[in-house]
């Protein structure tokens, strides 16, 4: 297997091949283009969330700066990411229709080995991250990897979501809980 090939089967992968650098690059190029082009300039930006994402829906808004690396992003219909956000997409992180993103938020299914010895060959791995449909998210929300949050919920601001949160709840805290069944 080739090392995105290992990243999309969740196992180890080496973050210094040069395949993953160069795919890195294009992404992180395309973002520092999107990051400098003008709001208004709304065609320009649409070509490169293209190129962005996996796949998306027909109406988004994705305000600047925010950062991908790899492409693996699939958001649905009526998507909304505030300023400042971060999806480390080594796994698809995949987001439903009706997603509101509060500012500096991550989504992070890139995951380390806590042996340090094996941490320090440069290799990860990751697991998806999936949204399900009507799901708020306040500002500073952090989704780690392989969680799965459920249709009509809401996280609170500042919470670190680590593991899978049922559709209809609100869940607030780090780690985050659920408080309240919608």
């Amino acid at each position: 297997m080739n090392e995105f090939e290992k990243m999309a089967a969740g196992e180890l992968y080496s973050t210094t091949a040069p395949e993953i650098v160069e795919g890195l690059d294009v992404i992180k190029n395309l973002c520092d283009e999107y990051n400098r082009t003008p709001r208004a300039d709304e065609e320009k930006k649409r070509e490169i969330l293209d190129k962005l994402l996996g796949s998306h829906g027909e109406r988004l808004n994705v305000e600047s700066p925010v950062w991908f690396d790899f492409g693996h992003v699939h958001v649905g219909e009526d998507f909304y990411c505030n300023h400042g956000c971060v999806f480390l997409d080594s796994a698809k992180i995949t987001f439903g229709k009706n997603v509101f993103i509060g500012p500096q938020c991550g989504f992070y299914s890139v995951n380390h080995p806590i042996d340090a010895e094996t941490r320090n060959k440069y290799v990860e791995s990751a697991k998806p991250i999936t949204v399900g449909n009507s799901v708020w998210f306040g500002g500073g929300v952090k989704v780690l990897p392989g969680v799965t949050i459920g249709d009509n919920c809401v996280i609170g601001a500042g919470s670190v979501v680590v593991k899978d949160i049922p559709a209809n709840s609100l869940a607030v805290g780090n780690p985050a809980r659920v408080v309240k069944k919608l």
